[in-house]
């Protein structure tokens, strides 16, 4: 799996991206948690990208544990 999520001091101030746009990541959580679904929200960041991002977040947050 390719990582969906980038950090780079150049884009958005370093603030977690989705590769290869400037939507924030943080973005998609308030989305999902306001209770939007995922099929609604974004025209630059696909599916596709989103679950990748989700499964990068999800694999982060096992492996800490």
């Amino acid at each position: 799996m390719a990582n969906a999520i980038t950090r780079d001091p150049e884009t958005m101030h370093g603030v977690p991206v989705f590769r290869g746009t400037r939507v924030p990541v943080q973005t998609l959580f308030d989305y999902l948690e306001g209770g939007d679904p995922l099929e609604d929200g974004f025209p630059t960041v696909s599916r596709a990208l989103a679950l990748d991002a989700l499964e990068e977040a999800k694999q982060l947050l096992l492996a800490s544990g």
